[in-house]
């Protein structure tokens, strides 16, 4: 009989029982069975990658692809001997290509009903097994052409979940305890550096990219990974829009005149804005944007674009701006 797990709740705390299988799980609305540990998968995001990188599954992993920066820095050498599928979107055939025996995804952009790799269906009929991050498919709608709307603020919890599962999923569940006991140990002591420094309530504006420079910009919407860390660290987002990354004027922005602007920096160039010099060059120049508090007293931090998608990166973004919010201006 295989053994069902439906959830976070399945895996208390502290909980790293081995797997028994056949293993049945229901991901992202979709039920999905394995029969032994994978050996190879296919990973299709950054964020996925780095999870099973950090369970220590490098030489399960098969091809990668998606990437917006460098991958976490002591996973260095073993990422370089990863195939690199794509940058962006691999195409459904070179994913299949490497043989794996899992697909999982971080985003249902990818792998879902409309995945731009693939369908889930289209897997299956192969009998390739797939996995979604729960973090883009819980109290989320991805039916639109942006990036989703989330009902529902993002927490931290839905990594846990994902981490706690794929470690179910690979039979190495006390990896899972304690990488999500390292995540919960950091961001408390984050939370704890900025009680009492005085900003607490203040405004701020997290800036992912835009499609010209001096256009309207992608910020970041009141429920994603960078309002988590707003809400953790007590800062008030300006934008309350659902959408996880709405297009928004700097006119609206100065209006609003936020203490904090964080920028994202990220080695990917889809759009002019993605460079975080060229950021930093049009706040300063702008007629509007220059005026604005956080730009004229220094008040801007600069974050790994990474960490601020719902990832277990979220967590070196908390610190990243709980640093900035102790001390004065910008990250190198």
């Amino acid at each position: 009989m295989a053994v069902l797990l439906t959830g976070a709740g399945l895996f208390p705390a502290g909980a790293a029982e081995p797997a028994r299988f056949p293993l049945t799980l229901r991901n992202c609305g979709v039920e999905v069975t394995f029969v032994q540990a994978p050996q190879r998968v296919v990973a299709i995001g950054q964020g996925t990658t780095e999870i099973l990188l950090s369970l220590g599954l490098a030489d399960r992993i098969a091809g990668t692809a998606v990437w917006v920066g460098p991958v976490l820095p002591q996973f260095a050498a073993e990422n370089a001997r990863i195939p690199r599928l794509a940058e962006n979107d691999p195409s459904f055939e070179s994913v299949v290509g490497r043989s794996p025996d899992l697909v999982a995804a971080q985003l249902e952009w990818h792998v879902g009903a409309r995945g731009r790799v693939g369908r889930r269906e289209q897997f299956a009929d192969l009998g390739i097994p797939t996995y979604v991050s729960p973090a883009d498919c819980a109290a989320k709608d991805n039916s639109g052409s942006g990036d989703g709307v989330r009902r529902e603020p993002f927490t931290m919890a839905l990594i846990h979940q994902e981490i706690r599962e794929l470690a179910a999923i690979f039979d190495v569940a006390d990896r899972g305890e304690a990488l999500v006991a390292e995540l919960q140990r950091r961001e408390a002591e984050a939370v704890a550096a900025v009680a009492g420094s005085g900003a607490r309530g203040l405004a701020a504006v997290f800036w992912y990219s835009s499609r010209e420079v001096r256009g309207d910009a992608f910020l970041a919407g009141r429920n994603g990974g960078a309002g988590y860390i707003m809400r953790t660290l007590g800062l008030r987002n300006v934008i309350e829009a659902e959408d996880e990354w709405p297009t928004v004027s700097w006119e609206t922005v100065a209006a609003a005149d936020p203490a904090f602007l964080v920028l994202a920096r990220m080695e990917r160039r889809r759009f002019p804005a993605d460079d975080v010099e060229a950021k930093r060059r049009f706040l300063a120049s702008d007629p509007v944007t220059s005026r604005m508090s956080a730009v004229r007293e220094g008040r801007t931090i600069v974050l790994d674009a990474q960490a601020m998608n719902p990832t277990l990166r979220t967590i070196d973004g908390i610190e990243a701006v709980a640093r900035g919010i102790a001390g004065p201006a910008t990250a190198p």
